[in-house]
């Protein structure tokens, strides 16, 4: 798959405040391509500039190999659906997709075709003549979509597009957009804090902090093989045991030994990361009921420790001193004083443990 936009050591200030710190990153030919992060990372800076509404003061941007920097913002085959929508509140849903054709001088029969194209891709059929405020979230949603890919750029950025939408129609939409972008077959890039939206959409996942990309990769990548701990604790659920590396893998601060992969740097400080889904029961005494069949895997979850006292509101900690979490299913009933000691807990395989380097941070 061929690249579609490059970018090398880009970087941009706001007075003594660094926003982008030497991103580099390529973006591949009808890619669904996200960038994820907490708030104030530089994921819409970087949206920004890749759109042309900010100036980087150092490093390239290339989009098909030509020079993108260089580029007025209305020449670049770029579009942006913003966050607000940004709908023309007088005009009709018609004109309001159509409006960026006509600024291209599009006339006729043509501006016709490809708006009523528009239309039924966004399956808005029988809506063009209402006004924005005569229609719902999702629907005004699909208006801006329609009017950013009508003009069929070459990549188009989205910067938090299912951020104004209730929880349901946001899981709905997130199939929307990547079946839009299978049909309409062009380049998404788009800025989201929320890590299951990128999860789902995404093929592939820049997760940014402090204006640096600190990991890329496939959302199963990110998910099983973190490199740090910020991104093993911001994807998912992760359960956290502090300790040594060794040869063996990694040794508690109790004095007990967890098994995990250890490529070098015996005797540094690590952590051993394992998701709630990855622990299943192996005996042991316990107090209260335990989920039987597949629920048994999703079980482990709240805080307990070989002194176990779990509180109602502990919902997800790490647990430094050998100590790990469990919380139950609704489904399954499980009640909240389960006690699990820790040498009652196995891992289910090797592939579902993965040892992090360095301090907490």
């Amino acid at each position: 798959m061929s690249a579609v936009i490059e970018m090398h050591g880009v970087g941009k200030r706001f007075g003594a405040a660094r926003a982008l710190d030497g991103v580099s990153l390529t973006i591949r030919e009808n890619e669904f391509y996200a960038l994820l992060g907490p708030s104030g990372c530089g994921k819409t800076t970087l949206l920004r500039v890749l759109a042309g509404f900010e100036t980087p003061d150092e490093g390239a941007i290339s989009l098909d190999g030509k020079d993108l920097i260089v580029i007025r913002p209305n020449r670049r085959p770029i579009n942006m659906m913003f966050q607000s929508y940004a709908l023309f509140p007088h005009l009709s849903v018609f004109n309001n997709i159509a409006y960026g054709l006509r600024m291209d001088g599009v006339r006729g029969s043509d501006l016709e075709e490809r708006t009523r194209d528009a239309l039924a891709m966004v399956q808005l059929d029988g809506l063009e003549s209402r006004r924005p405020n005569q229609l719902s979230g999702g629907q005004r949603q699909r208006v801006a979509l329609a009017r950013a890919l009508v003009k069929r750029p070459r990549v188009l950025l989205l910067d938090e597009p299912l951020a104004a939408l209730d929880k349901k129609l946001r899981g709905q939409m997130q199939i929307e957009l990547k079946r839009l972008q299978h049909v309409v077959g062009i380049t998404f890039v788009v800025v989201t804090h929320d890590q299951e939206e990128a999860l789902v959409m995404a093929d592939r996942i820049a997760l940014m902090r402090e204006g640096r990309i600190v990991q890329e990769g496939t959302p199963k990548e990110l998910y099983e093989q973190p490199a740090s701990y910020f991104v093993a604790d911001f994807i998912g659920d992760m359960n956290f045991f502090a300790g040594t590396c060794c040869a063996e893998g990694l040794r508690l601060v109790t004095g007990t030994t967890l098994r995990g992969p250890v490529a070098s740097g015996e005797d540094s400080q690590a952590w051993l990361a394992v998701r709630p889904d990855k622990l299943t029961p192996a005996g042991g005494e316990y107090r209260g009921q335990c989920p039987r069949g597949r629920g048994r895997r999703h079980f482990l979850r709240r805080r307990l420790s070989e002194h176990p006292s779990p509180g109602p509101g502990d919902r997800r900690v790490d647990s430094g001193e050998g100590g790990y979490r469990r919380s139950e299913r609704r489904a399954n009933r499980a009640r909240a004083n389960t006690v699990v000691p820790l040498a009652s807990v196995v891992v289910a395989h090797p592939a579902a443990r993965v040892i992090v380097r360095g301090a907490r941070e």
